[in-house]
């Protein structure tokens, strides 16, 4: 067990559900509120990360992409501690509960009375868990052809935070494209700094990242691009939305962001990058969780109950 929890890759669990976190309480700010969305939805995304996860260990273990000129962690098929028959049935399994819990996400949604919707989310879902798949494994694996990040901006940016709200309001308000692509941009950036760390044994491999098809330096420039816009566009929708100074609480997440930053501007070692990963990711989910408590005039209650 022990095993197959580290294969899960806990630390990157809570940047996959802070689309939901958002789009959620987004609804809840307008007087919607189901949970049984909110729980299916998170277990739809963390079984959909954890599957991504597998996979990537089935995907590169076998193509021997992971082997000693890695930086990271070693990982569990690199590691002999489970074999790659075991991985691939995990991911059969893992595949039929995420579908699983989608489809109970879709009927809580939206049951007998938005068929159309079903079916497109349906759909989504069938098209997530494949391309989670399809990330590393296979001959034609588009993270293989530096797609990945097209992959996690869609569906743990824009899918995520848009699709959940969507969910609860049956309509798309287009100021959450906002935080959904700052989401996005988070998120492929803990994607961007992996394929950093990585460069130089992915290129011996033949994984062509974007970073190693443009290099580390233009990848920086990349990070810096995707951390300061993502924080930008969260300042954006928080004044376009009309929020009380308290509700800017999100900002103390934004600290953790610059500090990040700095310590990449500065880095010369691709190794150390590998804590920045983790550190990214909780900046990322402290961000999410500020601003969907935010969205609820969380500090204006307190204050209001207090006195």
């Amino acid at each position: 067990m022990k095993h197959w929890v580290e294969a899960a890759r806990l630390r990157t669990l809570p940047l996959s559900v802070s689309g939901i976190i958002v789009g959620s309480f987004y609804a809840m700010s307008q007087a919607m509120f189901n949970w049984k969305i909110v729980v299916f939805a998170l277990l739809t995304t963390l079984g959909l990360q954890i599957l991504s996860n597998f996979a990537n260990d089935y995907g590169d273990g076998i193509k021997g992409t992971d082997n000693d000129d890695r930086v990271g962690p070693k990982r569990a098929i690199q590691k002999g501690i489970i074999t790659p028959g075991a991985m691939k049935n995990a991911m059969i399994v893992m595949s039929v509960i995420t579908l699983f819990f989608a489809i109970s996400l879709i009927y809580f949604a939206f049951k007998e009375s938005y068929l159309l919707y079903s079916f497109i989310f349906l759909f989504l879902g069938i098209l997530a868990i494949a391309s989670a798949i399809r990330y590393t494994v296979g001959n034609s694996a588009y993270g293989y052809r530096g797609y990945g990040d097209v992959f996690v901006f869609v569906f743990f940016g824009l899918v995520s935070t848009f699709g959940v709200y969507f969910m609860f309001s049956k309509e798309i308000d287009w100021l959450l494209l906002l935080p959904a692509t700052a989401i996005g941009f988070l998120s492929v950036g803990v994607l961007n700094l992996n394929n950093m760390r990585d460069e130089e044994s992915d290129r011996k491999a033949g994984k062509n990242t974007i970073v190693v098809q443009k290099g580390g330096e233009w990848a920086k420039q990349y990070h810096y691009f995707l951390v300061i816009s993502a924080m930008v566009l969260v300042v954006a929708f928080a004044f376009l939305n009309d929020f009380h100074f308290d509700q800017y609480i999100f900002v103390a997440a934004y600290f953790p962001l610059a500090g990040h930053l700095i310590r990449v501007r500065k880095n010369r070692n691709p190794k150390l990058l590998d804590p920045e990963l983790k550190k990214l990711a909780l900046s990322t989910f402290f961000l999410s969780i500020l601003l969907a408590l935010g969205l609820i005039y969380f500090i204006s209650d307190l204050l209001v109950n207090y006195i």
